[in-house]
């Protein structure tokens, strides 16, 4: 049986050199491992305990609620704005921190990964998102780490999955969460 690793990007720029990693991460998944990129984060609405109620949950956030649940584990791609997390991503970690007690994030092994045009490459808001996912009920893996700087000058000319640095960063980065989400299933 192969793990099943999900991927949210927390950029919804079509360029975005954060969706271009998840892309690398989704190919570059080993043996045993499967990498899905989710898309549809931008049509989930922001979190309102109003709307979060049996009955009036809407499709968008369900969908991505139902989709965690199906995961074995989670692949966060963030970038970083303003020196914290993308509202999208903050917006689905509030989404899949419910219902309190059932969240489909409950427990789930998660890794934070990312690139940003900093000189730090987006630490900042990989450590806010590691915060949030934790909080929310996440097994947040703080060892796996990667973050890469100057993604603008770096990816201006050769794409992440071209990057033989960052193809090797990247695939152990999956091979890790892989161990920790089949440790998980087997605990």
């Amino acid at each position: 049986m192969s793990v099943r690793i999900l991927a949210l990007v927390g950029s919804l720029r079509a360029g975005s050199h954060n969706r271009q990693l998840a892309e690398a991460a989704v190919k570059l998944a080993p043996e045993g491992s499967d990498v899905v990129l989710y898309e549809g984060l931008a049509e989930i609405p922001f979190y309102n305990e109003d709307i979060d109620v049996e009955g009036s949950v809407p499709a968008a956030a369900t969908q991505l609620r139902e989709a965690v649940g199906g995961a074995d584990a989670l692949l966060l791609f963030t970038p970083e704005y303003n020196g914290t997390i993308p509202a999208v991503l903050k917006n689905a970690i509030d989404w899949l921190s419910r219902p309190f007690g059932a969240a489909a994030l409950g427990d789930k092994p998660v890794a934070v990964v990312g690139t940003a045009f900093g000189q730090y490459g987006g630490v900042w808001a990989q450590d806010e998102a590691r915060k949030a996912l934790g909080i929310a009920g996440g097994k947040v893996i703080e060892d796996i780490k990667l973050s890469i700087p100057g993604s603008v000058t770096r990816f201006a000319e050769v794409r992440p999955a071209d990057d033989a640095e960052v193809v090797g960063q990247l695939t152990e980065v999956i091979v890790r969460l892989n161990g920790h989400a089949t440790a998980s299933a087997a605990a």
